[in-house]
């Protein structure tokens, strides 16, 4: 599954941050979930309070318009997903890989104290580490021309990414992993977490620091699928992702929040940076 056909990739956008992204609550996110009949337009506008009928007719103009900039422009374009899968086994707050390679993470300071290596058996365990990306030509459409289009255009991509990310993770557990082959999930359940694992991105709660980027990188090669970082480990285009996948059917998704000195300290030690380099990283945690 290295590259993607836009159009296979569209029926697993999770429309529901599309429009967070817009300013939209999630009620109006279901205008997503309907037939595009006027009809059944129709009746999804009429259940809304007067108050809000103006503001869900604006999310589905955004939606319509959504669909038709897809069917116009997304089959000349692209995504890629890279992953690798490899044997590993934990030690304490680390994760030691095949080849020694130690990724090295950090435990919640609060109740329940956890730690992603807790999903890692110490003995031998096996984790999987993604990379995906859409073409940069297609968050760039309409750049200098039209800001509505090119804003649609760079939120799409967003979404179109992530999209990549949640078909290859199914795949990834039903084929290349293998350890859900009996796994049978609506795209609606694959939203709501419903398979056994988890696959936390870096730069988000439970992975907060992107310097981790810089390791996954060496790792990956991110360039294959035209990844580059910057020199504060953000990822370009911007619509790219990286993270790590979970087998362990007791995994769950948290974040880590705040840390003390002692233990940006440890983080340091073990990852063998400055302490004084991790804390930009680390800046909303401390």
């Amino acid at each position: 599954m290295n590259n993607c056909q836009l159009p296979t990739v569209i029926p697993y956008i999770n429309w529901s941050y599309f429009f967070h992204a817009w300013g939209f609550p999630a009620r109006f996110a279901t205008i997503a979930h309907i037939h595009g009949c006027d009809s059944c337009r129709a009746t999804w506008l009429a259940q809304f309070a007067e108050a809000d009928r103006a503001r869900a007719a604006e999310a589905m103009q955004l939606f319509k318009e959504a669909q038709r900039f897809l069917q116009a422009y997304a089959a000349g374009f692209n995504s890629h997903f890279r992953f690798l899968l490899t044997d590993c086994h934990a030690e304490s707050d680390d994760i030691v890989l095949s080849d020694g390679t130690r990724l090295s993470f950090l435990r919640q300071q609060q109740p329940p104290y956890l730690c992603l290596s807790d999903f890692i058996s110490p003995d031998a365990d096996r984790i999987g580490l993604f990379a995906a990306s859409v073409d940069e030509g297609f968050e760039q459409l309409f750049a200098g021309e039209d800001d509505y289009r090119h804003l649609l255009a760079q939120t799409l991509a967003d979404r179109l990414v992530e999209a990549t990310v949640e078909m290859a993770h199914e795949h990834v557990r039903k084929f290349d992993w293998g350890y859900a082959i009996l796994e049978r999930l609506s795209i609606p359940d694959l939203f709501a977490g419903r398979y056994q694992g988890i696959r936390p991105a870096v730069g988000y709660p439970s992975l907060p620091d992107q310097s981790l980027n810089f390791d996954l990188d060496r790792l990956l090669d991110f360039s294959a699928i035209g990844i580059r970082l910057t020199e504060s480990g953000a990822m370009q285009p911007h619509a790219s992702v990286s993270g790590l996948m979970f087998a362990h059917p007791k995994a769950q998704y948290f974040s880590v929040g705040r840390i003390g000195e002692d233990q940006l300290t440890d983080y340091a030690r073990r990852r063998g940076r400055p302490v004084n380099e991790l804390r930009q990283f680390l800046a909303g945690n401390i």
